[in-house]
């Protein structure tokens, strides 16, 4: 055979292999949908909501908190969420053994004060729930969602609770609380339990919400805000009214609905919109990432 003979395929076998279709690559830089969807579900659960857009849900935190709040005061005159007044009343408790004559100090712990300890101590419990949230993310839409269902299923276990007990739900006088036995506890701890971990939440996100459960310092930031008096949209007047305003209209409506149905129904209307609130989470916009400086 001569040297001359060109070996290479005819043209026609050439144009064949041209038109066979090229194989995927096996390049992990190559993504194919059923791979790229549930990297795209993590990055959306992991991706940071925006707290100044959150007005929503954060406004449902102060309806709730008025709510909730409203069934306890009701009840036995203890806020399950103002620990304030708790760890007060606490104070006055272990001074009164220090009042009256020698041989004859008040050393009982009355039930109001029984109340007191139980709602703070399984308040800071629910708080301690928080740290959860700082190791997954407290501004991601994972821990939001995560957070507040949590909160939801301490109602729903306080209601349960609260309809086992047989207990009533508006007492009489304060000498005289609806409350007294140990289903109505656990139906107090469960609701602060779920106040605390609500505040800790509200506190990560660093609103002008603040807490969302505590609002003192919103009135008096609101009272002192330069812009009170401002004929047009300002933000952090706007969201403080929002804040209180929720607050309000939460406690009238839980107050009214409780009169009707009474509380263990009250706080089963409040699970309901406690799980609405955590899936609002995933309606709230991202975080914008600061645009980069352009080099000069």
């Amino acid at each position: 055979m001569s040297s001359g003979v060109s070996l290479s395929p005819p043209p026609a076998k050439k144009e064949a292999e041209a038109a066979l279709p090229t194989p995927v690559s096996s390049s992990p830089c190559v993504s194919l949908p059923w791979q790229s969807t549930p990297r795209g579900l993590q990055e959306f659960l992991m991706s940071e909501v925006d707290p100044q857009l959150s007005t929503i849900p954060l406004a449902a935190y102060c309806f709730m908190t008025g709510w909730i709040g409203a069934v306890s005061f009701s009840a036995i005159f203890v806020w399950c969420a103002f620990q304030t007044g708790n760890a007060v009343q606490l104070a006055l408790a272990l001074a009164r053994l220090f009042q009256g004559s020698p041989g004859h100090h008040d050393t009982s712990f009355h039930i109001a004060d029984k109340q007191a300890l139980t709602s703070l101590t399984t308040f800071l419990f629910g708080a301690f729930i928080g740290r959860i949230g700082d190791r997954i993310g407290a501004k991601t839409r994972l821990w939001l969602f995560l957070g507040t269902v949590i909160q939801a299923l301490f109602t729903m276990a306080a209601a349960i609770s609260l309809w086992k007990s047989g207990e009533g739900s508006v007492a009489s006088t304060r000498a005289v609380p609806a409350w007294t036995n140990a289903a109505t506890y656990a139906c107090l701890g469960l609701m602060s339990a779920s106040m605390g971990l609500q505040g800790i939440m509200g506190k990560r996100l660093n609103t002008q919400f603040a807490t969302t459960i505590v609002l003192t310092t919103v009135w008096c930031e609101l009272m002192t805000d330069p812009k009170l008096f401002a004929a047009r949209h300002v933000a952090s007047r706007d969201h403080k009214i929002i804040a209180v305003s929720s607050l309000f209209v939460g406690g009238f409506c839980s107050r009214a609905i409780l009169q009707a149905i009474g509380s263990p129904a009250s706080l089963g209307i409040c699970t309901g919109l406690r799980i609405l609130i955590a899936l609002s989470w995933f309606f709230v916009p991202g975080k914008q990432a600061p645009a980069s400086k352009k080099p000069q």
